[in-house]
C-alpha cells in the first residue's frame, strides 16, 4: 500500500465544512454562482480531496447529488465548493436541484484524510473507515466510508457497488488492471432535526 498526506479537522472546522457545502449550493441552485470560500480557516488551506452528498429529507431519503474527488490539487476549501456545484448539478444523480428543494434537503461532507493504493482491497479494507474509489479503462466509480454500515454491507458488497456506481462490471476490483485506493475520510453532516452538524 502506498501512503498519502495527512489531514484532521476539528469538529469546529467540520461544521464550516459543511456550511461552506451548503452556502455553495445554495448559491449555484438561485443564482447559479460559483460561491468563494472567503477567509478560510487554517484547516481549508491544506490541498486533500473532498465529497459532498446531498439527500432528500422527504420520503425515503432519496439521494440527490454526490460528487468530490479523494485526491485534491486545489485548497480544501476550494474542493468542498466545486464538490457541491457538481452535486447539485444535473450531471451527479440526472437532474439538477430546484430551489424548492433547499429547505428539504440534508448536507453532508467527507473530508479526505488520507488514501492509499491497494492490491488486496478485502484484506485491507475496514468498513466504517474506509471510503472506496476503483479506476478502469477510464471509468471511476467511489462511495463515502458511512455506506457499508447504513446498509449493512460486507467488504465485498462495498467494493461491488463502487464498481456498479462507476459503470464497471460488479466485479471489476478483482481485475489486475484496476486501481483500488482506499481513503479515510472525516465525515460531518448536518442533523435531521435541523439542529447543529454532526459528526459520523
Amino acid at each position: 500500500m502506498s501512503e498519502a498526506q495527512t489531514v484532521r479537522l476539528t469538529y469546529d472546522d467540520g461544521s464550516r465544512a459543511v456550511e461552506l457545502a451548503r452556502e455553495s449550493v445554495e448559491s449555484y441552485v438561485l443564482h447559479g454562482q460559483r460561491e468563494q470560500p472567503g477567509s478560510m480557516r487554517d484547516a481549508f488551506y491544506a490541498r486533500t480531496g473532498a465529497f459532498v452528498r446531498i439527500r432528500s429529507t422527504r420520503g425515503r431519503g432519496r439521494l440527490r447529488g454526490c460528487a468530490g474527488a479523494y485526491r485534491g490539487k486545489d485548497q480544501l476549501g476550494h474542493a468542498i465548493v466545486d464538490a457541491a456545484i457538481q452535486a447539485a448539478s444535473g450531471d451527479s444523480c440526472g437532474s439538477e436541484i430546484e430551489p424548492p428543494e433547499l429547505p428539504n434537503l440534508n448536507i453532508s461532507v467527507c473530508i479526505v484524510c488520507n488514501h492509499v493504493l491497494t492490491n488486496d482491497p478485502v484484506a485491507d479494507l475496514e468498513l466504517g473507515t474506509h471510503g472506496v474509489a476503483i479506476d478502469k479503462d477510464g471509468k471511476h466509480g467511489w462511495l463515502y466510508p458511512t455506506i457499508p454500515v447504513e446498509n449493512g454491507w460486507s467488504a465485498e458488497q462495498f467494493l461491488t457497488h463502487a464498481c456498479r456506481k462507476g459503470g464497471l462490471s460488479p466485479l471489476a476490483w478483482q481485475d489486475e488492471d484496476s486501481m483500488v485506493t482506499l481513503f479515510e475520510g472525516q465525515v460531518f453532516r448536518e442533523r435531521t432535526d435541523g439542529g447543529s452538524v454532526e459528526e459520523l
